[in-house]
C-alpha cells in the first residue's frame, strides 16, 4: 500500500507542478487567435519542436519515476524525497527534471513558432534558477548534509 500511495502522490504532483508550468500555462498563452494546434501539414520546425518537446517530457517522466523508486518521495517540496537521488540522469545534472521541463517548453515554442512561448520559457528558466538557488539547494544541504555537498562538487547544476 505505501508504494501505491507514493505513486498516487507522484501523479498528483506531476499534474500540479510540471503539468501547470509545461502544459496548462503554455496552452492558455496560445489559445487566443486562430492558431491551429495540430496542423495537417508539418514544416521542419514542427518536427524539430515535437522532437525536443517529447525529449523533454521523457526526461521529466524518467526523473519523476526515479524520485519515486529511489528517492522514496515526490518532485514536490511539500513531499520531498527521503534519499538523495544521484543515479541515472542525476549523474550528469543536479536538476535534470528542470532540464526536461525547459526542453519541453523550448520544443513547444519551436513547434508553435511562438515568441510568447519563447519569452515564457525564458521567464520560467529565471524562476527555476531562483527557486533552485534560494530554496532547493539550501534545503538539500540541510536535509542531506555532506552527501549533498560532495554530490554538488561532482555534478553541475545544469549540464
Amino acid at each position: 500500500m505505501p508504494m501505491l500511495s507514493l505513486l498516487l502522490r507522484n501523479l498528483l504532483f506531476t499534474i500540479l507542478q510540471p503539468g501547470i508550468v509545461v502544459v496548462l500555462l503554455p496552452y492558455l498563452l496560445l489559445r487566443g487567435g486562430d492558431r491551429n494546434f495540430f496542423p495537417d501539414l508539418w514544416s521542419p520546425w514542427h518536427y524539430v519542436g515535437a522532437f525536443v518537446m517529447i525529449l523533454g517530457f521523457g526526461i521529466l517522466l524518467r526523473c519523476i519515476l526515479r524520485f519515486a523508486t529511489e528517492g522514496k518521495g515526490t518532485l514536490s517540496p511539500l513531499d520531498p524525497t527521503k534519499k538523495l537521488v544521484v543515479r541515472g540522469l542525476y549523474r550528469y545534472s543536479r536538476n535534470p527534471m528542470y532540464v526536461g521541463a525547459m526542453l519541453a517548453l523550448v520544443g513547444e515554442a519551436v513547434f508553435w513558432q511562438s515568441l510568447v512561448l519563447a519569452i515564457y520559457a525564458g521567464v520560467v528558466f529565471v524562476a527555476f534558477n531562483l527557486f533552485i538557488i534560494f530554496h532547493e539547494e539550501p534545503r538539500l544541504k540541510r536535509d542531506f548534509g555532506n552527501e549533498y555537498e560532495l554530490y554538488s562538487q561532482k555534478v553541475r547544476r545544469w549540464l
